[in-house]
């Protein structure tokens, strides 16, 4: 087992990262930026260096003083969290070359289901559900309208190696075709430095619903149920929850075989999610993987009761996993909500600030992920989530009320944040029914009730 691993992140996850190798008695290096210098994973992990200046490129992605924070502590694995560069293949690539190892899929593994496009073709070859659309990059206006015109408009343009809701446009007509591809590519080509775009035919209205994966180096693949994460706000997942309610235990079986192939069809290792779009009639269709540990992969512990991080390490130190399909079990219900430093009433405005005085939510099956602590300073120069609210309940009647009184007590002065937001979407009757769609926040004012 490793002995010392350095964490390339900040924030919760970060001191996510740090607790379980603390319980797998394995040293932690933190690397921080100027403006994290009181952030709690810089003062809390074994060791910590500081690698740049608030800018992100200059600090996160600096991948140049990542690797020489590795050299000076002597850490010997990398775990990227979420976000900055835990999607970068060039960068495990790095790893590779100075002895580093990466805890996550492989740089081959991460390129095949990064770019959208060439994910999709994947996915054909190994029988899994896709939606319908061109079957690659589109390279002229030409091959769109012929496209567009074959699969029926709606459609959506989708940037093919995008991702967090960048670089998509929904096309009504032909009319916008030439527009909203422009647009799309440019918007890709400053988010991700590629402007290639692919085109896909917009389901109506569909649930969006991820399935997580667990894949070792000996060839072992599981599934662990399903995340529906259809409540989102412009293509930003505000609350998740499982089991999704419009789930049979017929459909999870095929979604999370599908899952699996999709894994195995790409060589994939570690800890990964697929995500699918669920139409009226529950057919399932490919939209992605993440190839990382998600925000909300607490979702998937609470129910399972398997440790996702501790996992990945194990399966990055070449350990087989332990369990097979059989004996996951899920129990209960479980629904997260992240809380964001922000301003609904003012278009979810970002509000960074002091922390004057704070106050967590606590009791049976209550979960809290944050960094943060009365006196903290929240920086303006990194996402604006600072907690996530994991509950539990013994079924979705009890896991919304339990929620419901875990943000009744969440008490933070000194800055705005969503908290009365979702507090307003769990006391939706169409929430509570179950009744939404991916759509379902774009279409409702939940921030004045």
């Amino acid at each position: 087992m490793f002995s010392k691993i350095l964490i390339a992140n900040r924030g919760e996850i970060a001191l996510r990262i740090i607790r379980a190798c603390r319980e797998m008695g394995i040293k932690t290096v933190a690397v921080y930026s100027t403006a994290d210098k009181t952030a709690l994973h810089a003062q809390i992990a074994d060791e910590a260096v500081c690698i740049g200046p608030p800018a992100t490129k200059d600090s996160y992605i600096n991948t140049k003083a990542i690797i020489a924070a590795c050299e000076i502590t002597g850490a010997k694995a990398i775990h990227p969290g979420f976000g900055f560069l835990s999607e970068n293949s060039g960068f495990v690539r790095l790893c590779d070359k100075c002895g580093i190892k990466w805890i996550g899929p492989t740089a081959a593994a991460m390129d095949a289901m990064g770019d959208k496009a060439n994910a999709k073709k994947t996915m054909i070859e190994a029988n899994v559900p896709v939606v319908p659309g061109s079957d690659g990059v589109v390279d002229s206006l030409e091959d769109a309208k012929a496209i567009s015109a074959e699969i029926g408009y709606p459609v959506m343009v989708k940037a093919s190696a995008g991702g967090g809701g960048r670089g998509i446009r929904l096309v009504e007509s032909e009319d916008e075709l030439e527009e909203k591809i422009f647009a799309a590519k440019q918007e890709a080509k400053q988010f991700f430095g590629n402007d290639d775009v692919y085109i896909e035919k917009f389901i109506v209205n569909p649930r969006h619903i991820e399935i997580q994966l667990l894949a070792d180096e000996h060839g072992n693949a599981v599934y662990l149920g399903e995340r529906d994460c259809s409540c989102q706000r412009r293509n930003q997942k505000v609350l998740e929850e499982s089991p999704s309610v419009v789930m049979t235990p017929e459909l999870r079986k095929k979604m999370g075989e599908a899952a699996v192939r999709a894994a195995k069809a790409c060589g994939y290792t570690n800890a990964g999610t697929v995500e699918f779009l669920v139409d009226k009639d529950r057919n399932f269709y490919f939209m992605e993987m993440n190839t990382r540990i998600q925000v909300e992969h607490p979702v998937t512990e609470m129910l399972t009761g398997i440790d996702l991080i501790k996992e990945q390490i194990k399966i990055a130190d070449g350990q087989p996993l332990d369990f097979s399909q059989e004996d996951v079990k899920i129990d209960g219900h479980a629904i997260e909500c992240r809380i964001n430093a922000e301003d609904p009433a003012k278009g979810f405005r970002p509000c960074p600030g002091r922390i004057e005085s704070l106050h967590m939510p606590g009791g049976f099956g209550v979960r809290i992920d944050t960094a943060v602590y009365q006196g903290y300073e929240i920086s303006p120069y990194y996402d604006s989530m600072i907690a996530k609210v994991i509950v539990k309940g013994k079924d979705r009647v009890e896991a919304i009320q339990k929620m419901k009184v875990a943000l009744g007590e969440f008490l933070i002065e000194g800055i705005t944040t969503n908290v009365d937001f979702q507090l307003n979407l769990l006391k939706d009757s169409d929430f509570e029914k179950g009744d939404f769609d991916i759509g379902f926040l774009n279409r409702k004012d939940l921030t004045k009730k």
